[in-house]
């Protein structure tokens, strides 16, 4: 099996820290990539959906925000997997799309966002 892949957006300041965060306290063997530098047709993932979530691609399984960082959770040490399963199940996980969302829509705000971390405007 392929090793699981954790896509973000690499553009964003505020993303690249919160991967370095991500990386450096939820040790695991994902290969963590910005989507920018990732093959995503090979990954099965479209420019529309990394763009507007974290991905986290697992052989068939592609799951997105809060789910993603849950899944990320799970291939780490136990006290991680044990808060990934809590985050990825509800209702923990349909509190967390909102605030997902909210960070999303307001990461070129928040500490190290920069204006390249603003969502593409549809």
């Amino acid at each position: 099996m392929a090793t699981p892949t954790f896509l973000f957006d690499g553009d964003c300041a505020f993303c690249t820290s919160s991967v370095r965060v991500l990386e450096r306290w939820v040790p695991n063997d994902a290969h963590v990539v910005p989507w920018q530098r990732a093959d995503l047709d090979a990954l099965g993932v479209t420019r529309d959906r990394v763009e507007a979530a974290v991905v986290w691609v697992d052989g068939r399984r592609r799951t997105d925000g809060p789910l993603a960082i849950a899944d990320v959770m799970r291939t780490s040490r136990p006290w991680w997997r044990a808060a990934g399963a809590v985050l990825g199940r509800p209702p923990v996980l349909w509190l967390a799309w909102p605030v997902y969302r909210w960070v999303a829509r307001n990461r070129g705000r928040l500490p190290g966002g920069t204006p390249a971390c603003g969502l593409p405007q549809r």
